[in-house]
């Protein structure tokens, strides 16, 4: 997000049809939540711009793994993590409080045998304010996640539904495609990949 003494060059800015600005902001990629313009740092110019952090670890890439999906191909904001297999009533409960532009990331072991996050759940998260979720697992209802304003990330799709059995661990710390990730570091994904960070990156 941005901080207050940020800078932001800003140029071509022109209406469209439906009389919405678009602003072409280099490297920073804009993307809209809640009627709002929210900042998502490039990837690949964190990278560049941060090699101290990534030689200390407080900046990690995670193995590109992921597919993408969901409205919003860039999105960021702090991490709460959760921790379940084949389960996925802990995923709703989450979803179902208010996200303040969080993004909810899943550790589903890797399993490809079921989907952890449906259509009606990626609804609920866009309802409720999250920004995103990046699934160690697979998720299902394709079409209507990719319908919904948010950014999803997830090994793959699957047809079938997970158990309901309620167990697993929330706000813990998890490992997702070879990287520890606690609940509370900040994660920028877009279409480069996805970075894990232990504070707030700044933009500029």
């Amino acid at each position: 997000m941005l901080q207050p003494n940020s800078r932001l060059e800003i140029s071509n800015v022109k209406a469209n049809e439906s009389n919405k600005i678009l602003f072409h902001v280099i490297p920073i990629l804009r993307t809209v939540c809640a009627g709002e313009y929210m900042a998502s740092l490039a990837t690949a110019e964190a990278c560049d711009t941060n090699v101290a952090l990534l030689s200390s670890g407080d900046l990690r890439v995670l193995q590109p793994i992921f597919q993408i999906y969901g409205q919003r191909r860039a999105f960021s904001g702090p991490i709460a993590t959760l921790k379940v297999f084949e389960d996925n009533v802990l995923v709703r409960e989450l979803l179902e409080t208010r996200g303040e532009g969080r993004i909810l990331v899943i550790d589903g072991g890797g399993s490809t045998r079921c989907a952890l996050v449906g259509g009606n759940i990626g609804q609920m998260a866009q309802n409720n304010g999250w920004a995103g979720i990046v699934v160690n697992g697979c998720i299902r209802d394709v079409d209507e996640i990719n319908g919904c304003d948010i950014g999803v990330r997830a090994l793959t799709s699957h047809p079938q539904k997970s158990n309901k059995k309620g167990n697993g661990e929330k706000h813990v710390p998890i490992n997702v495609a070879g990287t520890l990730i606690r609940d509370g570091e900040w994660l920028y994904a877009d279409s480069d990949g996805i970075l894990i960070s232990k504070t707030e990156l700044s933009v500029y």
